[in-house]
């Protein structure tokens, strides 16, 4: 299954940014007011996607340390008395149905369903959108830095009784390594949690009905789906959720930065008041 690739995303960005410059010539109009910050936020995203995208194809040494690494946060799972990876696996293994689903959903799942809540944040609730926006880009810079420690997914350890799940119901994002959809030996953080992690802690923040705590089901089901395929370690999604968790509080912290300057620059504008007893003020006293 191939997604649009970096340079595909590039030309996209470029066409919109070219698009948004063009609006800004424009007349103030209805489709003026809709298309411009549209057209912002599809450059923004464009150009993101392209950089993660880029990250993928830089000269890295494919394996060096990958599988010592990945037995390693193994042996630190069960230090810390983790349930294993494996006996989900073997759950998935048993029910047919419920492996196929969950090979499905890691396939083909989280770019869709972020992409979605993305335009539906947009839409819907524009004022909490670059909160969101702004996090998720924090969260995928930090993974993007982190995959340059190779660690390997529990499918390349089959010694410890680990499969594929793909190799078994099909419909695999990965062949050789160093080709697909993704680095195979980048499972250190999930970059599927965390895109689950941003929509559904997304929508429970921000949406006010009831039936929200519900989406909450699309990270857990996701947290399943990587560890019962194969392709993620139950620490991989804790460090993606921490990571967006660390890139919403810069965030934060960034927008009070600003805040608290332009509160600055406001009470300096104030001192250009008159104060009493000052040349320009004049008191009227009866003669």
């Amino acid at each position: 299954m191939d997604w649009p690739t970096w340079d595909q995303a590039a030309v996209t960005a470029g066409i919109c940014a070219l698009a948004f410059l063009a609006l800004r010539r424009m007349r103030p109009s209805r489709l003026r007011s809709v298309m411009m910050p549209t057209t912002l936020e599809l450059t923004l995203m464009s150009s993101l996607y392209s950089i993660w995208r880029l990250a993928r194809v830089l000269p890295l040494e494919r394996n060096k340390g990958a599988i010592e690494r990945a037995r390693s946060i193994d042996r630190l799972q069960h230090t810390l008395h983790f349930p294993t990876e494996l006996s989900l696996q073997h759950l998935a293994l048993r029910q047919e149905w419920l492996g196929r689903f969950l090979n499905v959903f890691y396939a083909v799942a989280h770019v869709p369903v972020l992409i979605m809540f993305m335009v539906w944040l947009f839409v819907r609730h524009r004022e909490d959108y670059p909160h969101w926006r702004n996090g998720l880009a924090w969260m995928t810079a930090f993974c993007v830095l982190i995959r340059f420690v190779r660690v390997a997914p529990p499918r390349f350890l089959p010694d410890l009784g680990y499969i594929d799940l793909a190799s078994k119901y099909g419909l695999s994002v990965y062949g050789p390594v160093g080709t697909g959809v993704s680095d195979q030996f980048a499972a250190m953080p999930s970059i599927h949690v965390g895109w689950a992690a941003v929509v559904s802690f997304g929508i429970v923040a921000t949406s006010k009905s009831r039936w929200r705590w519900l989406f909450l089901l699309h990270l857990i089901v996701t947290m399943l789906a990587v560890s019962a395929t194969g392709n993620h370690w139950w620490l991989d999604g804790f460090v993606a959720i921490a990571l967006l968790g660390i890139g919403l509080l810069i965030d934060t912290g960034v927008r009070r930065l600003f805040k608290g300057r332009l509160a600055v620059v406001d009470e300096g504008d104030a001192d250009y008041s008159l104060e009493p007893g000052s040349a320009d003020d004049v008191a009227f006293e009866p003669a």
